[in-house]
């Protein structure tokens, strides 16, 4: 066992699809967030606000013409809580594969 712990944030399975997407990309936009994990714009805009405030997304606003949009970046700190809390994941998966029930 390496030590790896499941982190709090990441146990709700809303912020965990959030983090886990944008670790594949930089700088999503909110739609393409929203849509991707399937939230209403106020559920999204919740979550996203809950990880910006606990260091784990960054949220960049601008505009593209007229339009005003957002965007969602995973912070070093995010990603850093994502590899750890999957490494508990697969440590608790592989512990259970090993042990047979009585």
């Amino acid at each position: 066992m390496t030590g790896a712990k499941l982190d709090p944030v990441l146990l709700d399975p809303t912020r965990l699809s959030i983090v886990a997407l944008l670790a594949g990309t930089e700088w999503a936009e909110f739609a393409f967030v929203r849509d991707a994990v399937q939230l209403s714009d106020s559920a999204l805009s919740k979550r996203v606000s809950s990880l910006a405030d606990g260091g784990y997304v960054e949220v960049r606003k601008g505009y593209v013409g007229k339009r005003p949009r957002t965007w969602i970046n995973l912070a070093p700190a995010g990603r850093a809580a994502l590899s750890g809390h999957v490494a508990a994941l697969q440590e608790i998966a592989t512990r259970a594969a090993a042990d047979p029930q009585p």
